[in-house]
């Protein structure tokens, strides 16, 4: 079967959706074992605890993993997690904005245009659900 007929026929998810899901549900599990590292992340201007929005985005991005994966509930986690990956922007625009070493502020300057294709990742998983 070729890479387009497995494509349309939502068989397959295709390499970047399936490093997608890689990295959200890697990610995920680190915001939920170490919350500390991401919680200068979360932009002051958030209302809660910073804490708790990092368990809430590690829940998520552990949700979008599970439902971008399962062919039934694929567009839904497609499409959430193309969401999920547009709304963590600002906090990898805050940790850019604080970043006092040159290093980690150039990191994390190159990471910013990184949230492109991984929102274009959800966007093409939905597209490949089965019909």
């Amino acid at each position: 079967m070729s890479r387009r007929t497995r494509r349309r026929s939502g068989r397959g998810l295709g390499a970047g959706p399936l490093a997608l899901v890689g990295a959200m549900a890697v990610s995920g599990v680190i915001h939920l074992v170490r919350p500390a590292v991401f919680e200068r992340a979360v932009p002051r201007a958030m209302p809660g605890s910073a804490r708790g929005w990092v368990l809430v985005s590690g829940v998520a991005e552990l949700a979008c993993a599970a439902t971008t994966l399962w062919p039934p509930t694929r567009a839904v986690g497609g499409l959430a997690s193309a969401a999920l990956m547009a709304g963590v922007f600002p906090a990898n625009v805050q940790m850019a904005l604080d970043a006092r070493r040159p290093r980690t502020r150039a990191i994390t300057l190159l990471r910013l245009p990184l949230q492109i294709p991984l929102v274009l990742w959800g966007l093409q998983a939905a597209r490949s659900t089965p019909r």
